[in-house]
């Protein structure tokens, strides 16, 4: 278990929730098995990224988005595999945006802390969970990043060019941030340049926090990636 510097509002480091968003289809994965319902080291991705978690933090609020039409199916492979981490099922909306605000609508009214995660990122390291939430505690909002090492290039009308790798960062998840930030930031009205958590509090004007993340902490969204 971690030691997360964090003055929860009641009981010992009972102010932290995560809402763990899998409501993808897998169409870029191919098959019939959405990507995080896919097994991997014996059991579905999902499973292992709930116990990334868990693992981090016993108390924390799991809260899980899946499609509506996915929630028997779920409730079989926890069956199946003996899985048994207690957990809230939200049901997934249209866009990334909906599903996160239906899951917020699930976290306990009195926790301080609250997380963002891709369901598909089962590598993520404990250490950067626990840096996220340290540094959301201390400033109100936190992602991971880390470095580009490949060569960019800025497509225009007119061309390309290479731009300066260092001025960029890959953006991880759990994104994380104190609780009436998110929560008033969720309502507002969906845009397309919500594409992450980060960009949806950002829209209300506040600072984003940078933390290392680790480069194992990939989403698997392909073939490849498996």
């Amino acid at each position: 278990m971690s030691s997360l510097n964090i003055s929860p509002p009641w009981g010992s480091r009972k102010g932290l929730a995560v809402i763990i968003v899998a409501g993808g289809k897998g169409l870029r994965m191919g098959g019939n098995i959405p990507k995080q319902f896919i097994v991997v080291d014996g059991k579905p991705i999902l499973m292992h990224t709930i116990e990334r978690f868990h693992n981090f933090d016993s108390t924390i609020q799991l809260v899980v988005v899946l499609p509506k039409d996915q929630h028997d199916y779920w409730n079989g492979l926890c069956q199946q595999y003996g899985f048994d981490i207690p957990i809230t099922i939200a049901d997934g909306g249209k866009e990334r945006f909906h599903s996160v605000k239906n899951g917020l609508a699930c976290v306990h009214p009195r926790c301080s802390l609250i997380g963002v995660h891709d369901g598909v990122r089962p590598y993520v390291a404990t250490e950067v969970i626990q840096r996220c939430y340290e540094a959301a505690a201390a400033n109100g909002a936190a992602i991971p990043v880390v470095d580009v090492f490949e060569t960019l290039r800025h497509i225009t009308p007119d061309g390309s060019h290479t731009v300066p790798r260092q001025d960029y960062k890959l953006v991880q998840t759990p994104q994380v941030f104190q609780a009436d930030l998110l929560r008033r930031a969720y309502e507002q009205q969906f845009t397309p340049s919500f594409t992450d958590d980060a960009s949806v509090v950002e829209a209300l004007g506040h600072t984003i926090t940078l933390v290392e993340g680790n480069r194992e902490n990939i989403k698997i969204t392909t073939k490849e990636d498996l």
